[in-house]
């Protein structure tokens, strides 16, 4: 959601950004309070030389050793290290386990990943990617988030309306193509526009080609290295995907928000969907197959998944504007909107959530908490000092080549320099973080960005296609109760206040002659946006023609808003600019080694079951059905540790010893949530679906001393579907007797 809007008001207002709960966008904003924790300025790159760092500055960081992976091992399918894999695994590591690795998994939707684990269509991801398809789907008088589903046939699974999941099919290098598009363009935002424009004729004319031939096919170009290279990525699109399995919410987030993020862990975080085709369920050869046996302490293993993004390429002058800046700035939102949302439902019963608040406050809270992992690592040092040690050895090696200094020389300091202008736009841009953010903005507001964008789009004839994934997405916003309307938006209307200043001509046009508080309880009173239906023949209509209150805020709000983007997009672009030439420079003097970072698009990762040390203590890799129990009963007081009463009345069935989560060293970030953890021989051991605190800086740089990911065990699962929930046929479709 999202993307389509804010990329078709290209042809109208200069917008392209991408803003989500997982992906914070470039804005930035400096914020009082988390700063005064921060260190003391440090010494800045000399200005006077030429890609070499001067002598008489002391460093800015401590020189440490950089590790041969510091950029991680999201290895993409057209580069994966084939040597590597063999002599330190064992593996075949030959055309056929790379195929049978990709074929096997799956992007699900827009957000996370899956697997097919059976010849007959079985997807297997995580409870929470399935949360809002679990809403979905259940009928009037039902709670299946609380009390989960089972399809004891295939006739019962429910279509989910708009899930797909989509397999990859082949990647293609086109960086030649894309790359000539700008070669003569001057100025870094032509540029960029040069080579967005050629990727997307790439894809059209792909796309066009692929609906003749096959209406399944659909065709992606993929930006790797910021701009260093682009891929055309071709998959094949399952639209018709129905729940089969999912368990109740107590046991699918056991522990709750404090337990996100930490290990040991004791979670069922599973759900079952199947791709069907017309009337009958599908057919897929390609699958990964189940083991029983598990794996044990040492073991190899591997996640085949699409990470959201990461920042291993960035610089530390990038990443200081992060720590500094960008981050203080978003957490200081989300922890204002989540306290928001957690005071509004203690004041509402569960079985009276019927907006489903709750699944945005546990939303929210994630990104808060990843967030604040991430914050946390740029302030012990280790992250910027590995960067920085990384970036001195870079200067050197450019250094020694004329050609290469004279191509690359100054893109380091280039970076710099830039942080320094995107200061000038921070303090704005911050009334809009998370401004469009589905688990903590004003459905209101949101509406009213769609209505404005449609109706601007509409009257400067914009295609219909255009048009119509537009309406698509306006109309799947849902509402949210008018009491914490009100409340979002005038913490929105404050923030306005706060970073633009109460003297500001758009801040005065926007509330006129009132106050905050009468602004905000004057627009959701008098608002239709608030109906879903109401808002339906509003975009059908004429939104901005009509005499709803929110009309006149947005067309205060709105231009402010495209104003600072374009401005953003602009410091973007610039960029992407350096950060790519930076990428051709490694190239140059490395080779194309190093992965490039996270794209929400296939990667494998490699790595081991690992037990680690954290603060003097010996963490295991695996924990079991007997420490969940006993889990739970230790904290009787405590609601997040309530488990299901099916789980209760199974314990006696159960074998304690049976291991439910384990941890492993490979690399994963957000969008990997729901990956197959597989062993050498691509059978299914475990389903990632979290990392542990310290795995969090693995955001910067790729680290494995106590980061872990951590995944529900494949013996789990099986256990669980014989003893809890009586799960014979998907028992048996997964190769197992009763």
């Amino acid at each position: 959601m999202l993307r389509s809007l804010l990329e078709s008001l290209k042809s109208v207002l200069v917008l392209l950004i991408f803003i989500s709960a997982c992906s914070p966008p470039i804005q930035v904003a400096t914020v009082k309070g988390k700063l005064e924790k921060l260190p003391s300025e440090s010494p800045k790159r000399d200005s006077s030389t030429e890609g070499t760092v001067s002598e008489v500055i002391p460093p800015r960081y401590p020189i440490v050793e950089t590790g041969e992976f510091d950029d991680g091992k999201m290895w993409t399918f057209d580069r994966v290290p084939a040597e590597y894999l063999k002599s330190t695994y064992g593996i075949p590591a030959d055309s056929a386990w790379f195929n049978k690795a990709r074929l096997g998994a799956l992007r699900f939707s827009t957000s996370c990943s899956a697997s097919l684990v059976s010849s007959r269509g079985l997807v297997m991801t995580n409870h929470h990617c399935a949360r809002e398809s679990i809403i979905d789907v259940q009928k009037k008088g039902e709670n299946l988030l609380d009390d989960g589903y089972y399809a004891s046939h295939d006739s019962l699974e429910r279509k989910v309306k708009d899930l797909y999941v989509e397999q990859l099919i082949s990647i293609e290098d086109v960086s030649e193509e894309v790359l000539k598009a700008a070669e003569k363009v001057p100025g870094a935002g032509p540029k960029a526009e040069a080579r967005r424009k050629r990727a997307e004729a790439i894809e059209n004319r792909t796309n066009n080609k692929l609906k003749i031939a096959d209406s399944t096919m659909t065709a992606q170009v993929v930006e790797l290295y910021s701009g260093g290279k682009y891929a055309l990525y071709t998959y094949r699109k399952f639209t018709d995907v129905r729940l089969v399995f999912a368990p109740e919410l107590k046991i699918g987030y056991f522990g709750g928000d404090t337990d996100n993020f930490t290990y040991p862990r004791h979670t069922f975080d599973l759900s079952f969907f199947r791709i069907w085709s017309g009337d009958s369920v599908g057919v897929t050869p390609e699958y990964f197959t189940w083991n029983t046996t598990g794996v044990k302490e040492g073991d190899p293993v591997f996640v085949v998944g699409n990470p959201g993004s990461t920042s291993r390429l960035h610089t530390v002058d990038q990443l200081e504007y992060q720590r500094d800046i960008e981050l203080p700035g978003l957490l200081e939102v989300l922890d204002d909107r989540t306290a928001v949302l957690a005071e509004f439902l203690s004041s509402v019963a569960a079985d009276a959530d019927s907006f489903d608040v709750r699944n945005d406050l546990m939303g929210a809270r994630n990104t808060q908490k990843a967030l604040e992992g991430q914050y946390k690592g740029l302030m012990d040092g280790e992250v910027l000092s590995r960067t920085y040690s990384a970036e001195l050895q870079l200067e050197k090696e450019i250094g020694a080549s004329d050609s290469l200094s004279q191509l690359y020389g100054s893109v380091l300091r280039d970076i710099g320099l830039l942080q320094v202008s995107k200061k000038a736009s921070a303090s704005k841009a911050a009334a809009f973080y998370h401004f469009l953010n589905p688990s903590v903005s004003s459905r209101i507001l949101t509406r009213s960005i769609y209505g404005y964008v449609y109706t601007l789009l509409r009257q400067r004839g914009a295609p219909p296609e255009q048009l119509l994934e537009i309406r698509k997405e306006a109309l799947a916003i849902k509402s949210w109760p008018k009491e914490l309307e009100k409340t979002i938006i005038a913490h929105r209307l404050r923030d306005f206040s706060t970073y633009l200043g109460p003297t500001d001509p758009s801040m005065r046009r926007i509330l006129g002659s009132l106050t905050i508080e009468q602004l905000a309880d004057s627009l959701v009173s008098k608002t239709v946006l608030s109906d879903s239906a109401e808002f339906r023949k509003l975009l059908d209509g004429n939104y901005l023609a009509s005499n709803d209150l929110s009309v006149n805020l947005i067309n205060a709000i709105a231009p402010l808003y495209f104003t600072l983007d374009s401005e953003l997009r602009a410091f973007g672009d610039r960029e992407d600019a350096f950060l790519a030439r930076l990428a051709m420079a490694g190239f140059a003097v490395r080779g194309e080694g190093s992965p490039p970072d996270a794209t929400f698009s296939l990667r494998l990762a490699d790595g081991r079951v690992s037990s680690y040390q954290s603060n003097g203590t010996m963490i295991p890799a695996f924990t079991d059905f007997n420490g969940l129990y006993a889990l739970s009963e230790a904290n009787k007081a405590l609601s997040e540790w309530d488990l299901p009463q099916s789980w209760i009345d199974s314990r006696v069935e159960i074998p304690g010893d049976i291991p439910i989560n384990l941890v492993s060293t490979n690399d994963i970030t957000g969008g990997n949530s729901g990956s197959p953890l597989l062993n050498t021989n691509l059978e299914v051991v475990g389903l990632i679906f979290d990392g542990n605190l310290e795995s969090l800086p693995n955001e910067y740089v790729f680290d494995t001393t106590s980061a872990r990911a951590v995944s529900v065990d494949s013996r789990a699962i099986l256990a669980a579907l014989k003893y809890v929930y009586r799960a014979d046929r998907l028992l048996l479709e997964l190769g197992q007797s009763n």
